[in-house]
């Protein structure tokens, strides 16, 4: 039956497609974040659907087909290149080809995201199908959490890119400031409330994980939302309530489990990483320019990091290129941010830029202990900066253009009245 749901929803949406390829977008996003098709144990090629509309309505649509060229674009594009030159010297050609078929797919929509979502209204619309999608099983997993009182670990879908308690652990600490944008940029009350409730049941369910790196995540969650977020006042409140109801919930186990982080060299798992550090290390030392390529690591421990992954996989050239997207898009958020403190019709952006800046750190702090560095919300938060910063200077084109325009009616009434100003009168 859910199979059947998730088929007749997907089918469904093929003609407004095709008509609207942005809406292709929205599809791809449901799909890759929830997963239905994992929830209704469907192995049907939804995605592959989807994404097929998408690019024949592209080639067929009258909009505009332009990527906005910014600094982050361009090292995305040179990061994605350098990809498929490291599958091409790979140690592993076979795994490597495979792990490039499904990379390649996901940048993509990432460049199709950049194309078509070009407007506050759409841009909008991308955070609410991110925020429910990923926010399901935020509210889901609170729920379990509660219910079990934290006894049973809360998982992903298997197969997908959340389905360990690390990686849905992630995922949601970065949905959880989108959560708040949502609850900033809403003047409907009882959304307000609803997001206050789902913020609140996130937090359990990434509690109910039991992941290190994901309780570190939170950490770093509520400390840049007290920083960087409005409302600060309601924002202590709800987060001490919070706390406190946590701190009394979790069962002794979990307590003892995040102790471990200050006892790392005692544990078996945390010393795992380290040791596959030291082998990403010493992949990219062998072959510093293009590491060992995809899946260097298969039928071995994984990288249980993005910066090792990526450092064994791309090489330090590959390392250097994700480390400047990161470093360029927070810069490009933080000058989002202070515009919009200058002009009241930007706050939107001002505050949709702060909460991005907070799930882009809170990934590179969980993300320090995951193999998720292909992860495609990550690159989806560098699109939307992206899209931000355009939207930014068109307003400000904008509003240069309305004051060049009064300036000329001023100068041109001047003249005017200077010329009245000067003429003689005749006397009769």
């Amino acid at each position: 039956m859910r199979a059947l749901l998730v088929l007749f929803i997907v089918l469904a949406s093929l003609p407004f497609i095709l008509r609207q390829p942005h809406i292709g977008v929205y599809m791809w996003s449901w799909l890759g974040y929830m997963n239905p098709h994992l929830l209704a144990w469907s192995t049907q090629p939804f995605a592959e659907i989807v994404a097929g509309a998408t690019l024949i309505a592209m080639v067929f649509t009258k909009e505009p087909k332009k990527i906005p060229w910014t600094r982050e674009s361009i090292v995305l594009l040179v990061f994605v290149i350098w990809m498929l030159i490291t599958t091409i010297f790979a140690d592993l050609p076979y795994w490597a080809w495979a792990k490039w078929d499904k990379v390649w797919k996901v940048q993509l929509f990432i460049f199709i995201t950049l194309m078509f979502i070009t407007d506050q209204k759409r841009l909008q619309i991308l955070v609410w199908v991110i925020v429910l999608s990923l926010g399901f099983y935020g509210v889901k997993g609170g729920i379990f959490t509660i219910r079990t009182g934290g006894t049973a670990l809360v998982l992903g879908p298997g197969g997908s890119f959340i389905g360990t308690r690390g990686e849905i652990g992630t995922a949601l600490n970065m949905t959880i400031p989108l959560m708040r944008y949502l609850q900033l940029s809403t003047p409907i009350q009882w959304v307000k409330h609803g997001m206050a409730v789902a913020m609140g049941l996130t937090v359990f369910a990434v509690i109910g994980t039991s992941s290190r790196g994901a309780f570190l995540g939170l950490v770093v969650v509520a400390f840049l939302l007290f920083l960087k977020s409005r409302g600060k006042l309601l924002l202590i409140v709800m987060m001490a309530v919070l706390g406190y109801i946590a701190y009394n919930f979790v069962p002794e186990e979990w307590t003892s489990r995040m102790h471990t982080i200050e006892t790392y060299e005692q544990d078996g798992s945390a010393m795992g990483r380290i040791e596959a550090w030291k082998y990403a290390i010493s992949v990219a030392n062998a072959s510093p320019i293009v590491g060992g390529g995809f899946n260097i690591t298969a039928g071995r421990r994984a990288a249980h990091s993005i910066y090792f992954q990526i450092l064994g996989e791309h090489g330090y050239v590959g390392l250097a290129l994700y480390l400047m997207l990161g470093l360029m898009t927070w810069r490009s958020a933080s000058w989002v941010r202070r515009q919009a403190k200058r002009h009241e019709d930007l706050r939107w952006a001002g505050d949709l830029a702060a909460m991005l800046q907070v799930s882009l750190a809170t990934f590179s702090i969980g993300g320090a202990f995951l193999s998720q560095a292909y992860f495609d919300l990550t690159y989806h938060f560098v699109a939307m900066v992206v899209i931000l910063k355009v939207l930014t200077l068109k307003y400000l084109a904008g509003q240069e253009s309305q004051q060049e325009a009064a300036s000329a009616v001023r100068g041109i009434k001047l003249k005017r009245q200077d010329a009245g100003a000067f003429t003689p009168r005749l006397s009769k």
